[in-house]
């Protein structure tokens, strides 16, 4: 039997390369480098600033293109 440790890591990593896009549930998230650490950038339901951690993308899902 599968654990949900088993499926998460299975999820590709997302990439590193600052100000590439990417989608997750519906949204688009920005990589920002800066001081500290890098962070995904992107806004909620309200269009308030939302900012992901690479663990937190990989967690939630996301991928290159935006689902239909």
């Amino acid at each position: 039997m599968r654990t949900e440790r088993d499926y998460e890591n299975e999820a590709p990593e997302p990439p590193t390369t600052p100000c590439t896009v990417v989608w997750s549930q519906g949204r688009p998230y920005v990589l920002e480098s800066g001081p500290g650490r890098p962070r995904w950038m992107g806004t909620d339901s309200h269009g308030r600033p939302h900012a992901l951690t690479g663990e937190d993308l990989r967690r939630r899902g996301w991928s290159y293109r935006r689902a239909r």
